[in-house]
């Protein structure tokens, strides 16, 4: 499911402050047609990734590419009712990454099991994912390169593996 939200946007029936009535008519405030009012006004709510070694299903296959949604604050409550979280706060990570990532290869019924059967170093890249697009609203981190000491950003949110061009 792909959401894309428009804060500010509401059904033009000539009565919004700044609308036109619908005649094609440029906005009051300036900013020029709906639909490039619009599409400045649009949130990316979906972001794809590649998990460093993969999630293995049962069947010995591995699934690598996936996407994580940004968490609501419903994704982030309702975890926190969850006995397995009370019983163990290290739990809530897993729970949350849960609800929150909506495909790993072909596999969509994404579910605490799932999550427990990844590598430590899956979850712990998810949980970074995680942190990035919810907090700091990016996919892109800063890194140096260990050779010629040349900085640069990556984007963490798929596409290559590490290394590859």
């Amino acid at each position: 499911m792909r959401r894309v939200l428009s804060p500010a946007v509401r059904p033009d029936d000539g009565t919004a402050p700044g609308r036109s009535g619908g005649d094609g008519r440029e906005h009051q405030d300036g900013h020029g047609s709906r639909a490039a009012h619009e599409a400045r006004e649009t949130l990316r709510t979906e972001f794809p990734f590649e998990l460093p070694r993969g999630y293995v299903d049962e069947s010995g296959t591995v699934h690598r590419s996936g996407v994580m949604r940004l968490a609501t604050a419903r994704d982030e409550l309702i975890p926190l009712r969850d006995d397995r979280v009370r019983e163990n706060a290290a739990y809530l990570s897993v729970v949350l990454i849960a609800r929150v990532v909506s495909r790993i290869g072909t596999v969509e019924d994404i579910h605490p099991g799932v999550i427990e059967d990844l590598f430590a170093s899956d979850l712990a890249f998810l949980q970074d994912f995680y942190r990035r697009i919810n907090a700091e609203g990016h996919t892109r981190a800063a890194v140096t390169c260990p050779s010629c000491q040349e900085s640069f950003a990556v984007d963490l949110a798929g596409g290559g593996r590490p290394g590859e061009s």
